[in-house]
């Protein structure tokens, strides 16, 4: 499974092109894409406008949406980014920590275009597509 990050689902809706869009957009129904439900609340949150909302919804609601949480991952997650801090790397967000572990622990692959996952790919084998 490949899970698709909050930045490319929102260049995607926006109709930005760039490789990960691109790659999203060709693939779309030849492999499994999913994500996770704070991607999902990432995303609709940056939605401006109801009929919007409506359309985002209905489109991200079609994928597997996995449920996150619960204490494991929330330690993973803390140990990680303790993981990098120790090594100098500073991860800017805690959602990415949540993410990158979930994708680790669960074996998925991960989508994106955002700097905070490379260092999950250099330190712990984040599985990364690179388009």
């Amino acid at each position: 499974m490949v899970i698709v990050d909050s930045t490319i689902w929102i260049d995607y809706f926006r109709g930005v092109r760039c490789a990960e869009t691109d790659y999203l957009d060709r693939e779309l129904g030849r492999q499994p894409f999913g994500l996770i439900d704070l991607i999902l609340c990432e995303v609709l949150q940056g939605v401006r406008d109801d009929a919007s909302f409506a359309n985002v919804l209905s489109e991200l609601i079609k994928f597997e949406i996995f449920e996150t949480g619960g204490r494991s991952l929330a330690i993973q997650a803390a140990r990680n980014f303790r993981t990098l801090r120790e090594q100098g790397h500073t991860v800017r967000r805690t959602i990415d920590c949540l993410i990158a572990t979930f994708c680790i622990e669960n074996g998925h692959s991960l989508l994106h275009h955002d700097r905070d996952f490379d260092l999950f790919e250099l330190v712990f084998g984040l599985p990364v597509i690179h388009a």
